[in-house]
């Protein structure tokens, strides 16, 4: 799986209507858990699945993972895009709500969430996933930035709520 994955060409940055997204990641998901079949590190698998769900969300203008390295500190993990915010408090910005409350953050403008942080100052949108291991706790956030507004929606969260939960907490022998 070296070439990436079979779908058609997007533009990054397009936006697409919500149907065709969400048969673009139904299209993509055979081919995602193909990719990560057999892989236990969870660096590995991160970075896997930014490269993949880069190539899904071509909305996205930002894809990758903050790590939790700390009781209530996140840490840039594998990611696609320019440069992350390095070190997030839980106590700040959408990663670190995410990260806090265990709850994904669905985020269509990102001027109106308290606290948000500008890593790239023309994100307008932002959906936040939590990652859990095999006993619940987080380790991870995933975190997509767009400079669109409203370029996420909770359809796309709960396929991403999903696909998190079979490659990180159900997947025996995770090594974090």
């Amino acid at each position: 799986m070296s070439e990436g994955l079979d779908l058609p060409r997007v533009d990054r940055g397009a936006s697409l209507p919500e149907a065709d997204r969400l048969a673009r990641f139904d299209a993509a998901l055979p081919q995602v858990l193909s990719a990560l079949e057999g892989e236990g590190d969870a660096v590995a698998l991160q970075s896997t699945l930014a490269c993949l769900l880069w190539e899904v969300f071509s909305q996205a203008s930002w894809c990758g993972f903050y790590r939790r390295v700390a009781e209530s500190t996140l840490a840039v993990g594998p990611y696609q895009g320019p440069m992350g915010c390095l070190r997030i408090d839980f106590a700040r910005g959408v990663c670190g709500a995410a990260a806090r409350s265990g709850e994904t953050q669905l985020v269509p403008d990102v001027e109106a969430f308290p606290g948000h942080i500008a890593c790239d100052g023309a994100t307008r949108s932002e959906l936040v996933v939590p990652v859990r291991d095999g006993d619940g706790r987080v380790r991870a956030v995933l975190d997509l930035d767009s400079h669109l507004p409203s370029a996420f929606s909770a359809a796309e969260a709960a396929r991403l709520e999903a696909l998190l939960d079979e490659v990180f907490a159900r997947r025996a022998g995770v090594a974090w």
